[in-house]
């Protein structure tokens, strides 16, 4: 139960762009209080020095080194450490921080088998993935409320699993077949520098990468098979293309099913947004979505259309994928567990131009 005290939170991996993403939105929040801050990478330099654009705030705070003992004085932890790295953490906290959210992969997926598979290890606490709760509050909201352990979605299953979970969840369309082709902003790249995230590599290019393996791929397939309820559909299959575009933020997903009954584009529409009716961050349209709408905000831009002579579906969803992507969707997680409204601290409007 929230009571009327700031809220001490806790950032591990604070000097990557997920991050300094939390700590902007964390700097606007009236009831959480940044009490800690580490990044192995960045120890002991402040952080105005490294994200000069925070230093109205965090002047003097420095990142530090991950410490157990730190963390005990943190009532919420959010981890934005590379995958593979919070699942060997989160078992020594637990019973000595309130609530943690984490927004790497490691508690994402419910079956331990895939991470070999697709993260290429085995996952260390496996017991662990059932006491997770999924993340994405417009579709499981109920299933947050009151919850202590929160896995925060990817970027691409946060944009595609808006757009196609009430299609999949309702029986409209045929669960396998289904093509999610999406681009992501270079930041979902994360910070260290990579040679094909470099200025040179990206700009004036649009490419394909993780051809046919993206590990995205079954978070995709478990969040439009799964319903809240727990009940699920059978033989979910997804094809899914992501793509590199030269911009810093933003995700674009595109996503093609085939309706099991007569659908047309108006009955689609409604659909959606029925679905979102009162939701604070969806905006159902005609209108096509785009990354620059969302820029910097926690809002999910979403239309469709029912292409009369193929038959197909089309939904489009878009997302700053460091915003409703990561950052932001972890903060509406954060309040919605602690207590908070859970606009708190987050826009539903982007930046312009």
């Amino acid at each position: 139960m929230y009571n009327n005290r700031m809220t001490s939170v806790g950032i591990i991996g604070a000097s990557g762009f997920t991050g300094a993403e939390l700590l902007r939105l964390c700097a606007s929040h009236d009831d959480f209080d940044v009490v800690l801050a580490t990044g192995d990478t960045q120890v002991g330099m402040l952080i105005a020095d490294v994200y000069p654009s925070l230093a109205a705030h965090y002047g003097g705070l420095t990142f530090s080194a991950i410490d157990t003992e730190a963390i005990n004085d943190c009532d919420l932890v959010f981890f934005g450490l590379p995958n593979g790295a919070s699942q060997a953490l989160v078992p020594d906290l637990l019973g000595r921080v309130d609530y943690l959210i984490d927004l790497s992969a490691d508690f994402r997926l419910r079956d331990a088998s895939l991470y070999p598979e697709w993260y290429q290890q085995e996952h260390v606490s496996p017991d662990l993935l059932a006491d997770f709760t999924y993340g994405l509050p417009e579709l499981y909201r109920s299933a947050l409320m009151g919850a202590r352990l929160v896995a925060v979605p990817g970027c691409y299953p946060t944009a595609a699993s808006l757009a196609l979970a009430p299609f999949t969840w309702g029986g409209y369309v045929e669960p396998s077949g289904i093509v999610v082709d999406a681009a992501s902003g270079v930041s979902g790249a994360g910070r260290p520098p990579k040679p094909h995230t470099t200025f040179c590599a990206v700009d004036e290019d649009y490419t394909a990468y993780a051809l046919l393996g993206h590990r995205h791929n079954p978070e995709i397939e478990q969040t439009l098979a799964t319903r809240v309820d727990g009940t699920t559909v059978d033989d979910v299959s997804v094809l899914f293309m992501p793509h590199l575009a030269p911009m810093n933020r933003g995700i674009l997903a595109t996503c093609y099913a085939r309706p099991t009954q007569t659908l047309d584009t108006d009955t689609a529409l409604t659909l959606l947004a029925e679905t979102y009716a009162g939701e604070p961050f969806v905006v159902v349209d005609e209108r096509s979505p785009s990354t620059k709408s969302t820029l910097g905000s926690n809002a999910a831009h979403l239309t469709a259309r029912v292409d009369s002579r193929t038959g197909l579906l089309v939904v489009i969803c878009a997302i700053d994928n460091l915003g409703k992507g990561a950052s932001g969707q972890a903060l509406q997680c954060a309040n919605l567990v602690v207590g908070l409204n859970e606009n708190a601290g987050l826009s539903d409007i982007g930046i312009y131009p």
